[in-house]
């Protein structure tokens, strides 16, 4: 019997689901990791603050136990909740590996029953993207993971690509395509990521998700890595674990202060009939009135995916 046999299908979705899944994504700041071949983790997992949990099929599984762990995944996927299917995502092998035909079998099954959404790893083809979404369906949204010189050269076409709700960058492995050796604060990935950050504006989809932090015992790289992720425009970043996860989320929400700023900010613009404005000592023109609406609507986003979840 295959994992799809023993998922029944037709509950958790619908035009309402897709939406609710897609705003998460969309919003989301924090994707933890965890292997699918560790069926005892999953509900840690899940129990984490993380904004969406990738079940993760590639990397962290094994050769020999990738069909087990399709199969652990499809037996405890039956038992979340419609809100816990809401924030999942699979990594799926990448599309000329030998589990990629199975692999999408099991996320189309997962799809039926309210599955968020798929990390397509080593992306380079909107064909393969295409394909993808058509048999997950318009419920389930796709994250093209950028890891290859190949994937980058094609980032505007995978942003445009039917299904697909952000990018994701593998650093790691695109070093290993390129042949480079990034130092510490990856100063020599500035490009990449800027890239990526214009390929996602050009296609009007959300700003991209940055990749791991891989000494999870040094909390000065993680806010260093979060920082950077930051100033280039970044508005996510994938965790590898769960103590990642809570400086991730405060990262990417704003603070009181900067909310109570973002208040008054369009206040007086509301208030004034000129073109600009002086607050605390400063000059208010429509770039910084713009920046505080854009405050304003993302604090009211989270607060929407979070009461959706």
């Amino acid at each position: 019997m295959t994992t799809t046999q023993t998922i029944q299908t037709g509950t958790g979705s619908g035009t309402e689901n897709s939406n609710t899944a897609a705003a998460l994504l969309t919003n989301a700041r924090s994707f933890l990791f965890v292997p699918a071949s560790q069926p005892d983790r999953f509900a840690k997992a899940l129990a984490t603050s993380a904004d969406a949990v990738i079940f993760d099929l590639e990397d962290a599984v094994a050769p020999a136990a990738k069909a087990s762990a399709r199969q652990a995944l499809a037996d405890a996927f039956v038992h979340f909740s419609p809100a816990q299917r809401q924030r999942s995502l699979v990594r799926i092998n990448a599309s000329d590996s030998d589990e990629y035909t199975e692999d999408t079998a099991l996320v189309a099954a997962l799809a039926a029953q309210g599955l968020a959404g798929v990390v397509v790893p080593k992306a380079q083809d909107p064909q393969d993207l295409a394909s993808l979404a058509k048999a997950v369906g318009d419920t389930c949204h796709l994250i093209p993971l950028i890891e290859s010189v190949a994937g980058l050269d094609a980032a505007n076409a995978l942003a445009k690509a039917p299904g697909v709700v952000r990018l994701a960058f593998g650093h790691l492995d695109f070093q290993l395509d390129a042949g480079m050796q990034a130092g510490a604060d990856e100063a020599e990935l500035t490009a990449i990521r800027v890239d990526m950050v214009l390929a996602a504006r050009r296609a009007g989809i959300a700003a991209p998700i940055d990749g791991v932090s891989v000494d999870i015992q040094d909390p000065g790289q993680l806010a260093s890595d979060i920082a950077r992720s930051q100033r280039l425009g970044f508005t996510g970043k994938l965790c590898i674990h769960p103590k990642q996860v809570s400086d991730v989320n405060a990262a990417w929400t704003p603070s009181a202060e900067a909310v109570s700023w973002a208040q008054r900010v369009v206040a007086g613009a509301q208030a004034t009939t000129q073109g600009a404005f002086s607050l605390d000592g400063r000059m208010v023109d429509a770039p910084v009135i713009a920046k505080a609406h854009k405050i304003l609507a993302l604090v009211a986003r989270q607060g929407d995916s979070a009461e959706r979840s």
